[in-house]
C-alpha cells in the first residue's frame, strides 16, 4: 500500500505553462465534447491526451523504418558486401581529397 497522498500525486505532475489555442467548428467542438464525455475526462484533457498519441505516433513513424523480408535481406546484403565505388563517386573523393589536402 502506497503512503503517497494526493498532494504527493499533484507534485510528480509535469507542470503545465505552455498554451496551444485553436478555432474548431460547433461540429467538431461537440465531436470532442462527446468523445471526451464518453471517457468521463474533460475536453482540454481529451485534447492533449489526443494530441500527445498522435505526436508520438507520428514522430514513431517517420523515425522508424520498416522493411519486408526481402528488403531486409537486400540491405544486410549492401551491408556486408557492398559495391565497388563508381567513377563518380571516386571523382568525388579525389575531389574531397583536393579540397581538404589530405
Amino acid at each position: 500500500m502506497s503512503d503517497a497522498t494526493p498532494h504527493d500525486e499533484r507534485r510528480r505532475r509535469p507542470l503545465l505553462q505552455e498554451r496551444l489555442e485553436t478555432r474548431v467548428s460547433a461540429e467538431e467542438k461537440a465531436l470532442l465534447q462527446r468523445a471526451a464525455n464518453l471517457e468521463n475526462r474533460s475536453v482540454t484533457d481529451f485534447i492533449r491526451s489526443s494530441a500527445h498519441t498522435a505526436a508520438t505516433e507520428t514522430i514513431r513513424r517517420h523515425e522508424t523504418m520498416t522493411l519486408s523480408a526481402n528488403e531486409s535481406a537486400a540491405f544486410i546484403e549492401a551491408l556486408m558486401n557492398p559495391p565497388a565505388p563508381g567513377a563518380r563517386l571516386r571523382a568525388a573523393g579525389q575531389a574531397h581529397r583536393e579540397l581538404i589536402g589530405k
